[in-house]
């Protein structure tokens, strides 16, 4: 297995420590695990001190996976807390289109019934 994935984390009016790569990247795992056809996965880490502190760190993700791309963001008052809520929502949204692809696969278009009557 490949253990080299593609995954971009950048800070934006926040500075990213070792640590913090380091919690993105063991979290992140999880989802190339689940879907090994993502081509890349960004991870934008946000603090703006002008929100309000419930919303003050915002995690961006964008997966570049064959088929349509898939984006989700995610605010709240720390930033680990940010990174963890997103991976879950990312995971959740994976899960969501494998199955519509399984449920698509098991399904015959009517187009593809009629050409078979």
């Amino acid at each position: 297995m490949n253990n080299t994935h593609d995954l971009i984390v950048s800070g934006i009016h926040l500075e990213l420590t070792p640590s913090l790569k380091q919690f993105v990247h063991d979290k992140t795992e999880r989802l190339f695990r689940h879907e090994e056809r993502i081509i890349r996965l960004r991870v934008e880490l946000e603090c703006d001190p002008k929100q309000d502190v419930a919303h003050r760190f915002t995690a961006k993700g964008h997966i570049a996976i064959h088929g349509p791309d898939m984006n989700a963001s995610v605010s709240t008052d720390e930033c680990h807390k940010a990174v963890s809520l997103l991976v879950d929502k990312l995971d959740r949204m994976l899960a969501r289109r494998a199955q519509l692809m399984k449920a698509r696969r098991h399904h015959a278009d009517r187009r593809e019934l009629r050409e078979v009557a």
